[in-house]
């Protein structure tokens, strides 16, 4: 006979930089290493037995050795290290100075970050280059940004030391960085100017109805208007192909697209009643499609679509989930979650998607999937805004005023 007691072990304590974004610290930390975060059990065992049973007991302990014994020598395989994530460091926004430092007193490369009603640049470390309340609206990428009114006259392209990069007069729109380039989409959103280092332009683009998506790669941008038109324009803005039109729905419209790094592919989410998820893949001078999928009634709203790991699967919003397709494999799955995603991104060569999801009524949650298609984690928190960025095996993580760091290390 075998009694087994189950005890129960608190074992973690944590100080709370923000009460509002702690409950995540503990799950974040714990989640992708342990089962049962904050918590673990101890087995302790009583047993009662005659002692015939205990004789017949030791034969069977001898002969578990000697198999054991040879499947170290003949069929043992090395234990897969797994990922987990360590905490690097936390900030408040509010409470954090931007430093006076050169590039190359910097720790990696910047980070652009938009969270809480501010914008600026921290480095791996924790520095924040800028770190300041917005007036206005914000472009943002890696190497370049902008501030400027609804309407502006003068938009000032800065880099992430406040240098002046060039200045655009009478812009008549707001800047979009893309690809390494510059971009201006008109007022009205019905067209697209390319310039170059100077300001000067370099050609332009007018769409037959106002934009819906837009994203640019190697050389390529692939623009979704509303009128349910995909166009590709090469990089001297001429059409790649005849506007596409993906049509099979009650209502036309792009929700969202994306390029694969070398523009050899397209994914596309479009239409309303019902909503279809498209790829298509470049053939001599043109792209046809190889896989479409209807994912029901859908959104009536921009959706998130983008190739991960390294552009061998695409990730896109559908209803009540995230979809993946394998690109390779050319099939395709649906991953359920709690709520909308409100960001998505991925770290390289690890095999990870992250994921904010709102949760309504100032919640959200961080999600980790690995691929093929799996939740690793999910840690909720609350915050009525939220940032995610991933740069190599770093993931940053904000919400209202607090931004965490964590990075990617395997056990």
């Amino acid at each position: 006979m075998r009694l087994v007691e189950l005890t129960f072990v608190e074992n973690f304590e944590l100080k709370k930089a923000d009460p509002a974004f702690a409950p995540i610290l503990p799950r974040i930390l714990l989640g992708l290493e342990f089962p049962a975060p904050l918590t673990y059990y101890k087995m302790v065992g009583v047993c009662e037995a005659e002692a015939v049973i205990r004789q017949k007991r030791k034969y069977w302990i001898i002969l578990g050795i000697v198999l054991f014994t040879a499947y170290v020598f003949i069929a043992a395989q090395p234990i897969p290290q797994e990922s987990i994530m360590v905490s690097q460091w936390i900030t408040s926004l509010e409470s954090s100075y931007a430093v006076d430092a050169a590039p190359e007193d910097l720790a990696g490369e910047l980070l652009p970050f938009s969270l809480g009603g501010r914008f600026g640049y921290v480095d791996r470390d924790g520095q924040f280059i800028i770190n300041q309340a917005k007036k206005g609206n914000v472009s943002l990428s890696a190497g370049l940004w902008a501030e400027y009114d609804a309407k502006p006259n003068l938009i000032s392209v800065r880099t992430p030391w406040k240098e002046q990069k060039l200045e655009i007069k009478n812009p008549r729109g707001y800047p979009l960085f893309l690809d390494h380039r510059i971009f201006i989409i008109g007022s009205e959103q019905n067209s697209i100017t390319a310039l170059d280092d100077r300001g000067n332009e370099l050609w332009a683009y007018d769409f037959p109805a106002p934009l819906t998506c837009i994203d640019a790669a190697g050389g390529y941008v692939l623009a979704g208007t509303l009128d349910g038109t995909v166009i590709l324009l090469d990089s001297q803005g001429q059409l790649v192909f005849t506007p596409f039109e993906p049509g099979g729905s009650r209502r036309s419209i792009i929700l969202g697209c994306a390029l694969s790094s070398d523009a050899s592919r397209l994914a596309i989410v479009s239409g309303i009643d019902d909503q279809r998820f498209l790829l298509l893949e470049q053939s001599a001078n043109s792209y046809r499609v190889i896989f479409h999928e209807f994912l029901t009634d859908g959104f009536r709203r921009p959706v998130h679509v983008s190739f991960v790991d390294k552009d061998s699967y695409v990730a896109f919003e559908r209803e009540d989930g995230l979809g993946l397709y394998d690109i390779y494999a050319r099939t395709s799955q649906k991953l359920p979650l709690d709520g909308e995603i409100q960001i998505l991104d991925e770290t390289s060569g690890e095999k990870l998607i992250f994921l904010v999801t709102s949760q309504g009524a100032g919640w959200k949650k961080f999600v980790s999937v690995r691929l093929p298609g799996y939740i690793t984690m999910e840690a909720p928190f609350k915050s009525d805004t939220a940032f995610l960025g991933c740069q190599g095996s770093r993931i940053y993580v904000g919400g209202n005023m607090t931004l965490v760091c964590f990075k990617l290390d395997k056990k």
